[in-house]
């Protein structure tokens, strides 16, 4: 049963690599290279042209957001989505596979595969154990960065998937759904600086915490099923109740709706601004941090 409920939303390397084998990549199915880094102590595209899973795509985050937005990753338009999706040659029947290279096994990735989600395509998966456990088990890797050729794609964004700063803000008394943070305990609470030093740490009232990392294992692969579910149940989180992720700019939150999605729960809605955008927008007595200024 593990397996199947895994198969929702990830693939494994084995999986890919046989695909890759009895098929060239293309429309039917596309291969995406999530890996991005922040602060850039990586350069993710530059990673990219040096070697990649044969086929694969850049799919560049910094890219495809919106532009126009003060706040750091927010999702863009749908036309802009559909056009930037079509010029990698995908389309709405395409199974797309999407991985990233960074060391926890899935971290960007899960990003693009919400994104996916969240503008109504069904048809799309994480790859399990990502770019590193792709290398470690031997598989093929190339420089080559074939050019697709352009598909039409059509973006219906499914607004139950994504919550606003007003949304949020309601939240805070009507407490229709239950917030969680997937970033590290410390910051959280406030006892950790947030990464690049523009805003303090800290994080919305009535928000409990579960770090995204507590569902990868050491090897970067996701833990089972009833691993999550104890993760979740721990923590007094109910999936059978409404629930939104934050964190600090709406990626590592993906990795815990990666989570419930694989455990049946489709309707998991990210804060798309997150802690960021809270921290820009919100009251100082909206703010709950240990944090000190003069750290």
């Amino acid at each position: 049963m593990s397996q199947q409920l895994l198969s929702r939303a990830l693939v494994s390397i084995n999986w890919l690599a046989g695909a890759l084998k009895t098929g060239q990549p293309g429309p039917a199915l596309r291969v995406l290279d999530a890996s991005f880094y922040y602060p850039p102590i990586r350069n993710g595209r530059e990673e990219y042209v040096e070697k990649h899973i044969p086929g694969a795509l850049y799919f560049d985050i910094d890219e495809c957001k919106d532009q126009t937005s003060p706040y750091e990753m927010m999702l863009p338009s749908e036309s802009a989505f559909a056009k930037y999706v079509g010029n990698l040659g995908i389309n709405n029947a395409s199974h797309v596979v999407v991985y990233d290279a960074d060391q926890v096994g899935i971290y960007y990735a899960a990003r693009i595969w919400w994104m996916f989600k969240a503008f109504g395509h069904e048809n799309v998966f994480v790859l399990n154990g990502g770019f590193r456990n792709w290398e470690k088990q031997g598989h093929p890797v190339t420089s080559e960065v074939i050019k697709p050729q352009p598909e039409t794609y059509k973006a219906v964004r499914n607004s139950s998937l994504v919550k606003t700063f007003e949304d949020v803000q309601k939240n805070l008394d009507s407490k229709q759904f239950q917030l969680v943070d997937s970033r590290s305990e410390g910051r959280y609470t406030g006892t950790e600086p947030e990464p690049g030093g523009e805003i303090f740490p800290g994080h919305i009232p009535d928000s409990s915490n579960l770090p995204f990392t507590s569902f990868l294992t050491e090897e970067g692969f996701e833990k089972s099923p009833d691993e999550m579910q104890c993760l979740f149940q721990d923590k007094g989180i109910d999936l059978k109740k409404p629930l939104t992720i934050t964190c600090r700019r709406g990626v590592t939150a993906c990795q815990l709706a990666l989570a419930s999605y694989i455990l049946g729960k489709e309707d998991t809605a990210i804060y798309d601004g997150s802690w960021y955008e809270w921290f820009h927008r919100a009251k100082p007595e909206q703010k709950i941090t240990v944090w000190k200024n003069d750290k």
